[in-house]
This record gives C-alpha cells, structure tokens and sequence, in this order.
C-alpha cells in the first residue's frame, strides 16, 4: 500500500485533532519540523540531549530518524549502486539490508567521554564539549528538559547559538531559562515532570513521522 495520505500535514493534523490540549504549542512545534527540514535539505543532522528520562527520548528520537519508522526505506540510491559495483552480488545482499536514515545524534550516548569529561572538568559542560566536536552550522540541536533550567542543557544552547547551530528546546509549561536561551521553545501545557515528559512523546513521535513522510514519504508502509 502507498503512501498517497501519510504526509506531514496528516501526520500533524492528526497529532493536534489526539492532543487538543497541545494546539498551545502547535506554532512553535511546526517551527521545530521546519528547522529540520532545513538542516537536513542542507546535507546537516539533528543533535539531541537531556537528562534522566529526557536522556531516553533523546535516545527514542534518534532511533526512530536512522532507520525506517512509519514507511519502508529505501537505502541511498548512490551507496546501493556503489555497493553492487565494487561487491558484486554480496554488495547488493548488503544493500537490500540497508535502510534510509535521516541523521541524526544523542549526545547522551558517550559513557566513557562523559565520565572522563565529568572527572575532569566541569560535568556542567559535557553536552556543551560535544555539541563543539560534532555539531556544524545549519544543524539543528534540539535540547529536552522538563525544567527547562538544566545547567548542561543551557550551556549547550548557548554554543549551539555561538556555532550557527538551530538551538530548540522541548520543555515544560514556564520553560525557564532554555525557553529564552533557544531559538525555538516547545512548551507542553503541563508542570509536573511526569505528565510533562508524557507529552513530549506524542510530540517527537510526530515530529519523527513527519520528517519520514517528507522525505520518505513515497515509500511502502510497514
């Protein structure tokens, strides 16, 4: 079956007709999608951090953006036909294997680095050095903090704005410092920490299907 009605608007539609209550952050949530599809229009990736269970969505986010989600991914037609050139039928085995991936990073997944760097130096600062290592102009960094006052995830805002970088944030009602650090705030119509983080995953579950349809969109469903 096609993908004729699996478009972002759908998908977005949608996300807002389930979650009424989250058409307060509808403006700046499809602000975020846009942003993304700049970064990736232009060749760049999606960096993303928080802490505790704000660490899992990082984690969630970035796996449903490198493999297939909601559609079958083809793998990239250069690398497919590169592959079957040089490897012959073992290339195009490996090939049929691959899937389409839109990039993208948690800077939370560096176990070895953020004890090193946190015994070190500053542990304030881990997001903050590698959001500096990895992170090029035009990629976007999206920050998770219930608080919206994580001391790691403002200093990686402020570099990520110094770097030319798009800083958003997925955040909480008041959003605290992050919402006037980041270019983009997406603030739940929620303060306590549970029902906050309860509302970032239909958010970036969306957020994750509406970029697949973008860019995948004509792709079989799964």
């Amino acid at each position: 079956m096609k993908n004729a009605d699996h478009t972002p608007e759908a998908i977005e539609e949608e996300l807002f007709f389930r979650f009424g209550e989250l058409n307060s952050c509808r403006e700046d949530f499809a602000a975020l999608y846009r942003a993304c599809v700049c970064a990736y229009e232009r060749g760049g990736k999606l960096l993303v951090a928080g802490n505790g269970g704000s660490a899992s969505d990082s984690e969630h986010i970035v796996a449903e953006l490198m493999k297939s989600f909601c559609v079958k991914r083809p793998p990239d037609a250069r690398l497919a036909s590169s592959l079957a050139e040089m490897f012959g039928e073992r290339g195009a085995a490996i090939a049929g294997k691959l899937e389409g991936c839109l990039p993208a990073l948690p800077l939370t997944s560096m176990p070895a680095f953020t004890s090193a760097f946190s015994n070190d130096s500053d542990p304030s600062m881990a997001f903050a050095q590698l959001l500096s290592g990895y992170a090029h102009e035009g990629d976007v960094f999206l920050a998770i903090t219930t608080s919206g006052n994580s001391k790691n995830i403002l200093n990686a805002l402020a570099v990520a704005r110094a770097m030319g970088v798009s800083a958003a944030v997925l955040t909480g009602r008041s959003g605290g410092e992050s919402a006037k650090l980041a270019q983009i705030a997406v603030r739940v119509p929620a303060d306590d920490t549970g029902r906050i983080q309860e509302y970032h995953l239909p958010l970036y579950h969306a957020l994750c299907a509406m970029l697949e349809a973008k860019f995948f969109g004509a792709a079989e469903r799964r």
